[in-house]
């Protein structure tokens, strides 16, 4: 449950959505996608209600389980998405070439490793190019030269107009966000730039600012 949530997630931002386990990053991500049920409150997306059919092409969702098909290949998959958007192969080869699944594009998905299948999945999400894009820890499980890849593609989508919205809880990714939404139990507990959050906390430490920004809400 999110708590007297507010923020605003700005557009051609990389926005880095921290929190430990359980403490609602998910919920939020699924109630913008508008696959939450809100019971109270509105979450509005590129000025429309969350869920509205006219932002169908315009988001994409990379949740924490690969959403493919495993009986696909990952070329398969991705030409499969791209056809959605009415894209051609050349659309689905760059995708797959970005995540950096080249070599694999033609083995079955059900034969990759775990983090091999998270890659397909943020394939198949970026292959229309959405101008939301909401990802729930979309680096976990990858080797670091992958994940420094992975969140420069992030930035380059956020330098060409895109709203970019990334989960996580490893805090040393914080650093590379815009801006930083800081969630505990539903809660948020900060919501500013990385060197805003460090200077309230009294701390470069991002690690150690969350935690005191945490202790701090609590003695209060």
């Amino acid at each position: 449950m999110l708590d007297g949530f507010a923020c605003a997630v700005l557009r051609g931002s990389v926005t880095g959505l921290l929190g430990p386990s359980g403490s609602g990053k998910t919920t939020l991500m699924r109630a913008i996608v508008g696959v939450q049920v809100v019971a109270a409150g509105t979450v509005t997306v590129l000025g429309h209600p969350a869920g509205s059919p006219r932002l169908r092409h315009k988001v994409g969702y990379v949740t924490q389980a690969p959403s493919v098909y495993a009986d696909l290949t990952v070329r398969e998959n991705a030409r499969y998405f791209a056809g959605l958007y009415r894209l051609g192969a050349s659309a689905a080869d760059r995708a797959i070439e970005t995540v950096g699944l080249t070599g694999h594009a033609g083995q079955l998905v059900a034969n990759l490793s775990g983090g091999q299948r998270s890659r397909a999945s943020l394939a198949c999400a970026i292959v229309g190019r959405p101008e939301v894009l909401v990802l729930d820890e979309p680096t976990v499980g990858q080797d670091p030269l992958l994940r420094d890849e992975l969140w420069a593609h992030f930035r380059r989508l956020a330098a060409e107009g895109a709203t970019v919205l990334v989960s996580s809880h490893v805090m040393d990714e914080a650093g590379r966000c815009d801006r930083l939404l800081l969630v505990r139990e539903g809660v948020l507990i900060a919501d500013d730039t990385p060197a805003a959050v460090r200077a309230a906390a009294g701390t470069d430490d991002l690690d150690q600012a969350f935690l005191r920004l945490i202790r701090g809400r609590v003695a209060a």
